[in-house]
């Protein structure tokens, strides 16, 4: 890691300060300082936006395609350096690290392909006499200058995902990573710096919360697409104004494991789903219900492999769990596990803190109106339950404000389909956690988690507007 890093304005870095520090998640030590943009320099991104948005439209798509296929060369070429300030910046596992860099790769090779395949349609108007000699055609175009603010989890894919598309579809932006973890989306702004791109096509800007307003706010942003907690998510949103806007919000994810279950397949999903990253995901498993016949096998192999996990240095190869992302947020769950306790929960393993570091945590009879049952935990932390009635269970999974993926084990084709039918979020996946993703997916949630969907195609359907053109022939 560098010792310094520029925020990067209109394409170009600039290093006007080195006010932000970014410390290393595991020893807490400072590990390298980064230029914050201030309300001037926000200014100039949003307006250079507007001003490049004509020729980023006029880019022809295989001009696009370029630019993004050197991402993916320059990405590939510089895998460990992102992988290894990722496990620094955010306390990521170095093996999960590289799972993110593979999939930031992914993203935009994903994004590469789509800006030349983005089509439109032919309609036929002649319904009735009177559209007789009309013929329709739709494309899509660029809303125009678009904002990303983007979270500490996912600090390089969750900006692939709006970057990438947003070069796709032809739309300018500028983007606000979280300060303490910006370096990702930075060295993505020092890649993109090399390209074609038109002068003030992007602006990468770390900015404290104090200013960043213009964000949500300035008239001259088209889109607003945020990922993070729900409490600024719809604040953001009140605040948009005429623009539209992508909410990726907070989750509080279930996963049902039924009678007819392979449990050693089960157990060994649920632990990735489970304590991935330390949990800090919106599609973690936080809720795991299980059918009564199985509940006592499938707990004990559960509780086993849990006790197994390792946690400590994320820079080593062997470790599982690394620490939450500051001190104060293990400080919040342990409280949160305590409370459960106080209520009658009983902790299977886990519960321990040291510093940053949360053990991974199962418990059981959890009452179901605790914080750990009904907020978003963002740790490794996971509530086991039982069910008799596989609709009851379906029913315990919508029974909060949540509702980004379910994981449903069955082997049950009617069970698939019902839990389809009635399950209230963005996505069921059978077979596996909630956790799982591809890129090119359809991704997001209902009712608190957000609104709109990201993957690759459906992000550029939000960064797009259709545009009609009817002929007549005479």
């Amino acid at each position: 890691m560098k010792k310094k890093y520029p925020y990067y304005l209109a394409n170009q870095p600039e290093q006007p300060n080195t006010d932000l520090e970014v410390t290393d998640k595991y020893t807490g030590k400072t590990a390298t300082r980064v230029a914050l943009a201030g309300p001037r320099a926000i200014d100039r991104g949003v307006e250079a936006a507007v001003e490049a948005a004509p020729a980023l439209f006029a880019m022809p798509p295989y001009e696009r395609q370029a630019v993004l296929e050197h991402a993916v060369a320059r990405f590939e070429e510089r895998a460990e350096e992102l992988a290894m300030a990722l496990c620094i910046e955010a306390g990521k596992p170095i093996k999960d690290s590289r799972g993110e860099v593979a999939r930031l790769i992914d993203t935009f090779r994903i994004a590469a392909e789509e800006s030349v395949r983005f089509n439109g349609e032919v309609m036929n108007l002649e319904r009735n006499p009177k559209s007789k000699g009309y013929r329709g055609f739709t494309r899509r175009v660029p809303v125009g200058p678009c904002s990303f603010i983007t979270p500490f989890n996912f600090p390089l894919n969750l900006a692939a995902h709006k970057i990438a598309p947003a070069i796709a579809a032809g739309c300018p932006f500028v983007l606000k990573p979280d300060g303490r973890t910006p370096i990702g989306a930075l060295v993505i702004g020092e890649i993109l710096a090399e390209t074609d791109l038109p002068k003030g096509s992007f602006s990468i800007l770390p900015c404290s919360i104090e200013d960043v307003d213009p964000f949500s706010m300035d008239e001259r942003i088209k889109l607003l697409s945020f990922t993070g907690s729900p409490q600024v998510g719809w604040k953001l949103k009140n605040q948009a104004g005429k623009k539209k806007v992508v909410l990726e919000l907070g989750g509080n994810a279930a996963c049902i494991v039924d009678a007819d279950t392979d449990l050693e397949d089960a157990v060994q999903r649920i632990i990735f789903g489970a304590f991935y990253q330390s949990g800090q995901s919106c599609i973690g498993v936080q809720r795991i219900i299980v059918h009564e016949a199985v509940y006592d096998a499938f707990m004990d192999k559960l509780v086993q492999a849990t006790r197994e996990l390792k946690s400590g240095d994320p820079k080593d190869e062997e470790i599982f769990i690394g620490p939450m992302i500051a001190e104060k947020e293990a400080q919040r769950l342990e409280e949160w596990i305590r409370h459960a306790v106080d209520g009658g929960g009983k902790i299977l393993c886990g519960g321990g803190r040291n510093g940053a570091i949360l053990e991974a945590t199962l418990l059981e009879n959890v009452p179901k109106d605790t914080k750990l049952c009904v907020e978003e935990a963002f740790g490794p932390v996971a509530v086991l339950s039982s069910f008799s009635d596989f609709s009851d269970a379906l029913a315990d999974v919508n029974d909060i404000a949540y509702g980004i993926h379910a994981g449903v084990f069955t082997r049950d084709i009617y069970h698939m389909l019902e839990a389809w039918d009635r399950l209230e979020v963005g996505g069921v996946i059978i077979g596996d956690v909630p956790s799982w993703r591809v890129d090119h997916m359809p991704y997001g949630g209902v009712k608190e988690s957000g609104l709109g969907r990201e993957g690759v195609r459906y992000a550029m359907e939000d960064m797009t507007e259709i545009r009609n053109l009817v002929i007549r022939t005479p």
